[in-house]
């Protein structure tokens, strides 16, 4: 099989073990067929009887093309290894059934590669059958030929990613922030406790999306997997993934639990804190890995300040900055029992949401007393 091979930023290969794992199934089982649907037919039958409680229109390629008014370059949003996402608009002339409303179409490269396919079809699969005010609503998809595109609700604010980490774009401010970390735990919260476990794999800040008023959403589940149940402590997978982010037992065994996707919250916390990437090559060498640097001055408070984004300067409550760290401290726990579960973490971060038009008690003053207690592990 080859070595285990682990997702780069921006899709490039990084080869992290040359021990392969088994790789265990997607919903239903999909990725243990040895044939991958080839028409909207056949991956209805493989969504059974979930299409008829949560229904998704299946678009023509030649639909697609005048949703986003032939693929405009003007139109488009980005992209990467997937291929290239781009806003649209459905009007009530080509969709009776729909109200008019604007998307964004995510056409996956023309490789039909098994590996791409699989990813498609493990998006269509999950966002097809769970539905949550913090995961991107996907409304549809087109099976046809070479052609494998997804249609989403369009977040007008795109990627926290490109809005935390922007020289263009005004700061984000801490309430914004600290919104964003409570509905991303939310979202992940949800998945976790699902009636079928769900285990998102690759969280971070380029696959959560954010709406007009910055509520954030997950998007992209083409590497979510089904999480244990019964008995079973974990389920065993081909490393896959975004370096920087993934919790280190996985990267090491392959085991994947939900305090997997834990470590890789508390690294996105991380960043939302400090306004620094996971990853960061153009800093000084001991600095350009976040956790790395991060971690040891995450518990003493006079060095916190230090690290807290500078950007903000100096708008934060200091309480609630602790508080904060804190948490994103007990998510980086190298055990991964140790580690809280989402739904505990959404507990912690309630009291930590403030609302920006209001006076706020802020660094360098009488500060903000918040609750927020240290969620409980398992």
């Amino acid at each position: 099989m080859g070595n285990c091979w682990f997702r780069w930023e921006h899709d490039s290969i990084y080869t992290v073990s040359s021990d392969p794992k088994p790789d265990s199934s997607t919903q239903n089982d999909v990725v243990k067929e040895s044939k991958l649907p080839s028409n909207a037919k056949e991956v209805e039958d493989l969504r059974g009887r979930d299409s008829v409680t949560n229904p998704l229109l299946v678009f023509t390629f030649q639909e697609l093309k005048i949703i986003t008014e032939n693929f405009r370059p003007d139109h488009l949003l980005g992209g990467g290894g997937f291929g290239s996402v781009f806003k649209g608009f459905i009007s009530k002339d080509l969709r009776d059934s729909i109200q008019p409303i604007q998307v964004a179409v995510k056409v996956h490269d023309g490789d039909n590669s098994y590996q791409g396919h699989r990813e498609w079809l493990a998006e269509v699969i999950f966002l097809g059958q769970l539905s949550h005010p913090n995961l991107v609503k996907l409304i549809g998809y087109c099976c046809e030929e070479d052609h494998r595109v997804l249609i989403y609700e369009y977040m007008s604010r795109g990627s926290v990613e490109n809005n935390l980490f922007s020289r263009v774009l005004l700061p984000l401010s801490w309430g914004i922030r600290m919104k964003i970390a409570f509905g991303a735990a939310k979202g992940l919260a949800y998945l976790h406790d699902a009636e079928k476990p769900v285990i998102y794999r690759d969280f971070k800040t380029s696959n959560i999306l954010l709406d007009e008023d910055y509520n954030a959403k997950l998007s992209d589940f083409g590497l979510a997997k089904d999480g244990p149940v019964g008995d079973k402590s974990h389920v065993s997978t081909r490393i896959m993934g975004t370096y920087g982010y993934a919790a280190p037992e996985y990267i090491m065994t392959g085991h994947l639990t939900p305090r997997s996707d834990v470590y890789s919250y508390g690294v996105v916390l991380l960043e939302l804190l400090t306004g620094r990437k996971s990853l960061d090559k153009s800093r000084p060498a001991r600095e350009q890995n976040l956790t790395d640097w991060a971690i040891p001055l995450l518990k003493e408070k006079k060095k916190l300040l230090n690290i807290i984004d500078p950007r903000l300067g100096g708008d934060y409550p200091v309480k609630g900055a602790q508080k904060a760290a804190m948490l994103a401290y007990h998510c980086l726990n190298r055990n991964p029992k140790a580690r809280p579960l989402m739904r505990d973490i959404v507990d912690s971060l309630e009291p930590l949401q403030i609302d920006d038009n209001e006076p706020q008690i802020l660094n360098g003053q009488t500060t903000l007393t918040f609750q927020a207690e240290v969620p409980k592990t398992i």
